[in-house]
């Protein structure tokens, strides 16, 4: 897995703002087994520690400071939200293997008043064997109907899309900036 460009900066994604904001990326069940799942749908990363720098590293370069969580566990994952709703400005979030049975995940989301954006390396309302579907066919995320956005089917690249809308929609006071309590 390459790094995104050194190259890249703020400037580059049309940033609005120098404020370098906090996000958090969240992992849920299963993402730990990232490396050795289906490559026709997650790729050739290697690992979930390979995604986690991939993501911290796209970050620092457009300014924005990440902080990475994975956990197995629900419960790891609310305490996890509880904990970190007051330092950061958004999250995104892969709920994996709780897409379709996170309710409180997404709860505690939604309390905490700032924007969430649901990713997932698959496309999971595509068909059974459609291109970057889940094997299985379609799911129904409980996380979509609150979530401020989604990103999925681009694998990793879902993360970096995720991460430059949400840093966008963040910089835009008429869209979600405005909209934010104050850290």
């Amino acid at each position: 897995m390459t790094a995104p460009s050194a190259a890249l900066d703020a400037s580059v994604i049309g940033r609005r703002s120098a404020r370098r904001h906090r996000i958090a990326v969240i992992d849920g069940p299963n993402m730990s087994n990232l490396g050795a799942r289906s490559k026709k749908v997650y790729g050739a990363i290697g690992s979930l520690d390979e995604l986690k720098a991939y993501v911290r590293d796209f970050g620092a370069r457009i300014g924005v400071d990440v902080e990475n969580f994975s956990s197995n566990h629900q419960g790891d994952i609310l305490e996890f939200i509880h904990a970190s709703a007051d330092r950061v400005d958004g999250y995104i979030i892969n709920p994996a293997g709780l897409t379709t049975v996170g309710e409180g995940v997404r709860h505690a989301l939604e309390d905490t008043g700032r924007p969430t954006v649901e990713v997932h390396f698959a496309n999971i309302s595509a068909g059974a064997g459609a291109s970057r579907g889940l094997g299985g066919g379609s799911i129904r995320s409980s996380f979509t109907h609150t979530a401020t956005g989604l990103c999925m089917g681009l694998r990793h690249y879902s993360y970096v899309a995720a991460l430059t809308g949400l840093v966008l929609a963040l910089d835009d006071e008429g869209f979600l900036g405005a909209d934010l309590p104050a850290l």
